[in-house]
């Protein structure tokens, strides 16, 4: 089994908004800036291209459950899965995201992870608190 980091952000909107902006992968650029800068539809998957050099995302269905899962297929073919979920909370909405640490993750590049998705969290919830 991997170790696992789960990280969250709460959020001064309905987890409904929450999970409606996150869900498009058209957002991306707005929020996840591991993901990218730009962003194109192909076919269920988008194609982003930013730090990480150009990868696909594939996000899951749109569900009543809040369940952000996405998959992304880096330039060297290697696919990560992330969990992630949307979950209301009272008013407002907790977004958990899981970081899996695969077997050739270093410490230092695990924290590195954990930092980039900290940041992407505090963007999301900056983004959508403010609009």
């Amino acid at each position: 089994m991997f170790d696992v980091r789960n990280l969250t952000v709460s959020i001064r909107r309905t987890a409904r908004d929450v999970y409606a902006f996150a869900s498009d992968g058209e957002n991306l650029p707005r929020w996840a800036s591991g993901l990218g800068g730009s962003v194109a539809r192909e076919g269920d998957d988008w194609i982003v291209d930013g730090p990480l050099g150009r990868i696909r995302v594939r996000m899951a269905a749109r569900n009543p459950l809040g369940v952000l899962d996405h998959d992304v297929t880096l330039p060297s073919g290697q696919t990560v899965h992330n969990p992630m979920r949307v979950m209301p909370n009272d008013d407002g909405a907790t977004v958990l995201f899981t970081l899996f640490r695969l077997p050739e993750v270093t410490d230092d590049k695990l924290d590195e992870d954990t930092r980039w998705v900290e940041r992407d969290l505090a963007a999301l919830k900056r983004v959508l608190e403010t609009t």
